[in-house]
């Protein structure tokens, strides 16, 4: 059995489809605040497996809140990480591009030097120090621009606003590689497969949608694939402020994921196309 903390996020949502047998611990039954009762839950439980698809992921409120997002995004996935070493099982943990400092033109190697630059990322990257340093078998996975037809994402602010507007303004000086929260998922199991099987695929890894692209770019295709008329004017970071920084380059190198689990980019256009047909399905 395979034992996911996390229950309505996107990726755990698409992790439920995917895995019916597994045991899915959402905020009612497992505190990412209390990572003491994380671990305790490992140990009761005791699953072939963990995967940890819950997060902090409120980037701006983190800034101002960074004694919860420190509990959920590093003090808890250490505790799980090192209950996995107790318990001989590995462990799968969700990271994300803002562990870098988003400089340059060139996509991220897993082995290049990180360097948050806000409360969020600086979590997420204590969080994954915190697995490495515990001795367990794990696959940090680092993924970007997640997206799927629920929870909160940028595909369904922008058809949001479609309603209502036929002109949007949209950064296009951050370029990075969307991802389908539904590929992540199917990500996440195989490599908690393959690490069943063979404890030397340990590592950090990264996965991300293919092609890069700008969030001006991403939101055009996204109104041509949903046939909406919108006017998308590109403007610069400097003109959309956030409270956090966000960086301005997202590129990925996943080739290593590919090397070792033979898993491929997604191409985030048919993603999107899934997406858009479960929204209306839905809608």
């Amino acid at each position: 059995m395979i034992l996911v903390f996390g229950k309505t996020g996107q990726v755990a949502t698409e992790l439920q489809l995917l895995l019916p047998k597994a045991r899915f611990l959402g905020r009612d039954e497992a505190d990412l605040t209390d990572p003491r009762a994380c671990a305790a839950q490992i140990r009761d439980l005791k699953p072939a497996a963990v995967i940890n698809a819950a997060a902090y992921t409120a980037v701006d409120k983190a800034e101002d809140d960074t004694l919860v997002a420190t509990l959920v995004n590093a003090a808890a996935p250490t505790e799980m990480a090192e209950t996995c070493a107790e318990m001989g099982i590995p462990f799968v943990h969700i990271s994300t591009d803002y562990v870098f400092d988003g400089a340059g033109e060139t996509a991220f190697k897993t082995t290049d030097p990180t360097g948050p630059l806000g409360a969020y990322g600086e979590t997420k990257l204590e969080g994954e120090n915190g697995i490495r340093e515990a001795g367990c078998v794990f696959a940090i996975l680092r993924t970007s621009w997640v997206f799927s037809a629920h929870g909160g994402n940028f595909v369904k602010t922008m058809l949001r606003l479609a309603e209502s507007r036929d002109k949007l303004t949209v950064v296009a000086d951050q370029i990075g590689g969307p991802t389908p929260a539904r590929n992540i998922a199917k990500a996440c199991v195989s490599i908690a497969e393959q690490l069943l099987a063979d404890a030397g695929k340990s590592g950090t890894y990264h996965f991300s949608g293919a092609p890069d692209v700008s969030w001006a770019d991403f939101a055009r295709e996204i109104f041509a694939q949903a046939g909406k008329e919108m006017t998308v004017e590109d403007i610069p970071t400097s003109a959309y402020p956030t409270p956090a920084k966000r960086p301005g380059n997202s590129r990925m190198d996943c080739s290593t994921t590919k090397d070792t689990f033979g898993i491929d980019r997604p191409d985030w256009r048919a993603g999107l196309a899934q997406v858009l047909s479960e929204v209306e399905t839905t809608s």
